[in-house]
């Protein structure tokens, strides 16, 4: 299955790079692109991230705490649809 769309990088890539020492999504970019252009796999990378015992990226977290992401959806059925945000949050 593909994880980013824009790099055509799928979860096995993304598996083998975890396997391969990368521990935060950064990481992960360096690597194979994933991440990079739109950023709509970050999520899924850092659901793959938790399931392989790396801690959770902080914007994670806040994004948890906002109740903009569903980590328990993420990492049970892989791949969440993203939850809908009325406006984007930008510092004033």
């Amino acid at each position: 299955m593909y994880v980013c769309m824009c790099h055509a990088v799928t979860e096995d890539q993304v598996k083998q790079a975890i396997d391969g020492g990368a521990n935060t999504p950064r990481q992960i970019a360096k690597g194979c692109k994933a991440g990079t252009d739109c950023g709509s796999c970050v999520r899924r990378i850092q659901a793959l991230l938790g399931e392989h015992g790396a801690r959770p990226c902080p914007t994670a977290r806040l994004a948890a705490r906002l109740g903009l992401a569903d980590p328990a959806a993420e990492t049970a059925g892989g791949g969440a649809a993203p939850a809908p945000v009325s406006a984007p949050l930008r510092a004033a």
